[in-house]
């Protein structure tokens, strides 16, 4: 029959692997790994060119010069050599990387591949450079320097709540930074240097740790990392008063009929001063020299107030004035 055939074809054929003993198939392996072996060191042994990677590492003074981008790490080249060596360095096995010297701040921002030919050449260890693949080699180093710069919170920012207002100058410990990195990140750094309080809407005096943020902290270092900030808080009242602008620089031959006879001063200041307040220091004048023909306006200015007033409010804030002959 066919299939009997077939079967005992089969069977014939694989007769041969039968396992005789048990040890049968520890020895075929054990054949296999030695032939492997063999074919592996023989080909170890033999010489290659092959294109590969190669490190490379910049040598100069981090106390005068700082890389601003991260320095290249390797360079692609044309070798030949051993497959043992061509292993190592595969493997990374004491690989001596080729040295770049940069003594003094380059002028130019890169370095041409031809030229790195004698630094791969001293650094590699048995292996043969044909040629530099990479065509060139880009960096970029700026001068190291410090520079101290005093801190302020951001004028800007309002700390206080409403009905409240900082009284006094804030006091910050340490007042001032050193920052050390690359000379064009350092000279542009604003003095004084602003910080943003972490706490607003203070509605008593305080003190509190100033976190210091800015940009490309990988590149530039501060001496600290924070500030104490003692900022003193007061409550605020309101009040407003009723006060007649003097009339100045009247053009001559001309009068004046003014709508409104007196204005509206609404200010601020801190509850526990109010009693020591001048309130009849208050002066508001209308300037005619600023009379605006379109609209027959003049802005009223303030020109004097007391000692310890804030939010000082000037209402309306245009009056209505008519110049006849």
């Amino acid at each position: 029959m066919p299939f009997e055939a077939a079967k005992n074809i089969v069977l014939w054929f694989l007769k041969p692997f039968r396992p005789q003993t048990k040890q049968y198939w520890r020895v075929v392996l054990l054949c296999f790994v030695a032939a492997s072996t063999f074919w592996l060191l023989n080909a170890l042994n033999k010489s290659y060119s092959t294109q590969t990677t190669y490190p490379v590492k910049f040598i100069y003074n981090d106390q005068q010069l700082v890389p601003v981008k991260p320095l290249p790490e390797e360079v692609i080249v044309n070798v030949t050599a051993k497959g043992w060596k061509l292993l190592r360095k595969a493997l990374r096995l004491e690989v001596q990387p080729a040295e770049i010297y940069i003594r003094n701040l380059p002028r130019n921002n890169y370095l041409l591949g031809s030229a790195l030919r004698p630094a791969l050449v001293n650094a590699m260890d048995g292996l043969q450079l044909n040629f530099v693949v990479t065509d060139t080699l880009y960096y970029d180093f700026d001068a190291k320097v410090s520079r101290t710069i005093p801190l302020m919170l951001d004028p800007k920012q309002k700390i206080a709540a409403e009905g409240y207002e900082v009284n006094r100058p804030i006091n910050l410990s340490p007042d001032s930074i050193t920052f050390t990195g690359p000379s064009s990140l350092v000279d542009s750094m604003p003095s004084p240097f602003l910080l943003q309080s972490p706490n607003t809407g203070l509605t008593a005096s305080a003190k509190m740790d100033v976190p210091i943020t800015y940009k490309n902290q990988n590149l530039v270092k501060a001496n600290i990392e924070e500030t104490e900030a003692t900022i003193n808080v007061k409550s605020l009242v309101q009040e407003e008063r009723q006060l007649v602008p003097e009339l100045v620089n009247i053009p001559k031959g001309s009068k004046v009929d003014v709508q409104t006879s007196a204005l509206l001063v609404r200010y601020q200041l801190f509850e526990d001063s109010a009693a020591l307040l001048n309130r009849e220091s208050f002066k508001a004048i209308l300037n005619l020299d600023n009379y605006n023909p379109t609209d027959s306006t003049v802005v009223p200015e303030l020109v004097q107030k007391p000692v310890g007033v804030r939010n000082v409010l000037l209402l309306p804030q245009r009056v209505k004035v008519t110049l006849s002959k």
